[in-house]
């Protein structure tokens, strides 16, 4: 289930309030410098070891991971001009994602999704401060898909070391963005393997992983359609952060989405077009057994009608038509064989009509 952590009704605004599953979690910080020429990446232990990245003229990125300390982002927002809204969004967790503006600063809520060691897809709520000599990002829990970002900026790839915050921003969102392509073809997979079993076994296992695959569908697309709206909004941005060379990366990415959306509309329309399908096997196979039935039952009709009547009780002493046969010595096999004519005279007889 996604996490919802509000502030309890009546609570004063900009009040910091710890999710109950990472109370007492000390967070874990670090720090990247960079600019044309060199690098510096180092773990941070307190707030004052951020404060000399403030004055120098490097792009700075601190990542922060885990929200157990709200004295630690108090200060952290003291120190770097958060406004206290922006703080208060960091703790509630489960948020559409959005982009807020403040004061020089923009505010990136983003839905990070990536598959654990037990291949589940695990949903993980992002923030992003973007100014504009510093980029601060906050994330619950350790790990992230931000390593061929981190990758790029040690080997000086590309436009990474050459550019500011805004396009360190662009990257980060673009590693979020894209790290969804491979969960998406994922369920391009299994859609194809369900729909092949649904058709030779369409059993209730099958019908409850369809179901998952569904729910998963419509998170994914939750996730993907307001991150959509935050490319949107920071392709237009006025604030002077993002710089106009930036903007047309961030359009490359607002495509991703696009692409995305369009995939997971297939896919919504695929999984109704699948329950079609195990609908419809169900009611072929239930047509079958019905026909065998009904089949069986004709065959038996006429032989239980004859067994009635020769069970019936008359004294042929009596009179001449009072059944004589059953004082025949082959009255017995008589009626046997009566029955297996029957019988197989309307078994030709269906088959003739090819009803079975």
């Amino acid at each position: 289930m996604d996490k919802l952590r509000y502030p309890p009704p009546g609570t004063a605004p900009a009040t910091l309030i710890v999710p109950p599953e990472y109370q007492g979690q000390k967070p874990v910080v670090s720090l990247t410098e960079y600019d044309a020429h060199s690098i510096e990446e180092r773990k941070i232990e307190t707030i004052d070891d951020l404060l000399p990245c403030l004055d120098n003229d490097k792009v700075s990125w601190i990542n922060v991971e885990g929200l157990g300390d709200t004295e630690f982002f108090q200060r952290l927002g003291l120190h770097f001009r958060i406004h206290q809204l922006a703080l208060e969004d960091i703790f509630n967790l489960g948020q559409r994602p959005k982009v807020d503006e403040y004061d020089r600063q923009l505010f990136i809520v983003l839905d990070m999704a990536y598959e654990n060691r037990k291949e589940e897809v695990v949903f993980e709520q992002v923030c992003i401060v973007l100014a504009e000599k510093f980029i601060i990002t906050i994330q619950e829990d350790p790990g992230d898909v931000f390593d061929p970002v981190r990758q790029r900026l040690r080997e000086g790839a590309g436009n990474a070391r050459f550019m500011k915050a805004d396009y360190l921003a662009y990257a980060l969102i673009d590693a979020v963005i894209d790290q969804y392509f491979p969960i998406i073809e994922s369920l391009s997979e299994s859609m194809d393997d369900l729909q092949e079993t649904l058709l030779d076994h369409p059993t209730r296992e099958r019908v409850r992983e369809l179901h998952e695959l569904k729910r998963l569908i419509s998170r994914i697309r939750r996730a993907v359609w307001p991150q959509r709206e935050v490319l949107g909004r920071l392709m237009r941005d006025e604030t002077g952060l993002i710089a106009p060379r930036t903007k047309p990366f961030f359009r490359d990415c607002y495509d991703h989405t696009v692409i995305m959306l369009d995939l997971l509309e297939t896919f919504r329309d695929a999984t109704r077009n699948i329950m079609d399908i195990y609908l419809s096997s169900i009611s072929l196979r239930t047509s079958e057994i019905m026909k065998v039935l009904t089949v069986i039952s004709s065959i038996f009709i006429p032989l239980t009608f004859i067994a009635g009547v020769y069970g019936m009780n008359f004294d042929p002493k009596l009179g001449p038509f009072n059944m004589p046969e059953l004082e025949w010595p082959f009255g017995y096999p008589f009626a046997i064989c009566l029955m297996l004519a029957v019988a197989i005279g309307m078994i030709v007889f269906f088959k003739r009509k090819k009803w079975f």
